[in-house]
C-alpha cells in the first residue's frame, strides 16, 4: 500500500509519525473519510471544503491549497489501484514540543491513506440496527463545536464503548440539552409520513456530506425534508429510523432502547433512499484515471 505523507507516496512501513506530532500527543488535527465508488472519489470537493472549515476553526494552516490536496487524494486512491474503497485524510498539528502550544508546530502534516471499506455486517443493512441512549453526551459547543471534525473522536469513542457493552453497534447521543444530536459515528433521520426529519447541525451533529445528499435526494425524491429537534420520544414513536454516514451510506435502525421502530424491520422510504443514494453515489464523483 502506498501512503502520501510529506507531500509524496511512501510504502506502508515507511509511513511513520513522529512521537512529537501533536496529532498524536493532543489530537490536535482534523480529518475526512471520503468514499471512492465505481472509478471515482464521491463529492471530494464537498469533503475538501469541510476540511479546510475544520482546520480554520481551530488555527491549523494546511500546507497545500484545496486544488493541490484534491489531486493528491486523487494521485493516492490510482497509486493503490483503488475503484471502491475508503479514504482517510487526516492533517495533523505537526511536530512540536511536549507543551501545548500549538504555534511551537513548524508545519502541519498531511497523511491519506486509500484502503478498502468495512462496512457494517451485510446482515444489518438486511434487518437493521438495535440502538441504545449513550450517557456521555455531544460535546458542547463551546467546548469543542461538533461541526468541527477533528482528531480528538474521544467523546465519540466513549458513547461507542457503551454501544457495544450494551451489546449493539451503535448508539444515539443527546446533546447537554437532552436533544437527539446524532450517533457516535453518523447522522440520524427520522421518517414520519411523508416528512424526513434530522436534527439541525447546531443541536451537535456533524453537518455530514452523506446527509446532505440524501437530504437533496429525498427532496428530488418528492419527500417533504427538514431541520428540526428531536428527542427521543420522537425516535420512538417514528414510522421509520435511519442513520447516514461515508462508511455506514444509509442504515435502519429498528430498535432503539429496546422500543421496536415501526414494524420492526427497514422501511420502504428507508429502501427507497438506499436504492437511490447508491445509483447516484456510483454515477458521480471525481474520475481517478
Amino acid at each position: 500500500m502506498k501512503i502520501y505523507m510529506s507531500g509524496k507516496l511512501v510504502n506502508e512501513k515507511d509511513a511513520k509519525v513522529s512521537v512529537f506530532d501533536h496529532g498524536l500527543l493532543y489530537g490536535d488535527g482534523v480529518f475526512e473519510g471520503i468514499r471512492a465508488y465505481n472509478g471515482r472519489v464521491f463529492m471530494l470537493d464537498e469533503h475538501i471544503k469541510r476540511l479546510y472549515d475544520s482546520a480554520k476553526a481551530i488555527a491549523l494552516d494546511i500546507p497545500m491549497t484545496p486544488e493541490s490536496m484534491a489531486k493528491a487524494v486523487v494521485k493516492t486512491c490510482r497509486a493503490n489501484d483503488i475503484r471502491d474503497g475508503y479514504i482517510r485524510l487526516v492533517v495533523t498539528r505537526g511536530v512540536g514540543t511536549l507543551g501545548l502550544n500549538p504555534y511551537l508546530c513548524k508545519k502541519a502534516e498531511v497523511i491519506i491513506i486509500a484502503a478498502a471499506i468495512q462496512l457494517y455486517p451485510k446482515k444489518l443493512y438486511d434487518d437493521g440496527l438495535a440502538v441504545i441512549t449513550a450517557g456521555t453526551t455531544r460535546n458542547l459547543q463551546e467546548a469543542l463545536n461538533p461541526r468541527i471534525k477533528s482528531l480528538n473522536y474521544l467523546n465519540n469513542i466513549m458513547a461507542k464503548i457503551e454501544a457495544i457493552n450494551s451489546g449493539v453497534m451503535e448508539c444515539l447521543m443527546l446533546n447537554p440539552q437532552g436533544y437527539v444530536a446524532e450517533a457516535s459515528g453518523d447522522n440520524i433521520f427520522v421518517v414520519r409520513g411523508n416528512d424526513l426529519i434530522t436534527p439541525p447541525s447546531w443541536c451537535g451533529a456533524l453537518e455530514g456530506v452523506t446527509r446532505n445528499v440524501v437530504m437533496s435526494i429525498a427532496r428530488d425524491a418528492g419527500i417533504n425534508v427538514r431541520e428540526s429537534v428531536l428527542g427521543r420520544y420522537d425516535i420512538y414513536t417514528a414510522d421509520e429510523v435511519f442513520l447516514t454516514g461515508t462508511a455506514a451510506e444509509v442504515i435502519a435502525v429498528v430498535n432503539a432502547d429496546r422500543r421496536k421502530i415501526g414494524n420492526g424491520k427497514p422501511g420502504p422510504v428507508t429502501r427507497r433512499l438506499t436504492r437511490l443514494f447508491h445509483e447516484f453515489a456510483r454515477a458521480n464523483g471525481t474520475e481517478i484515471k
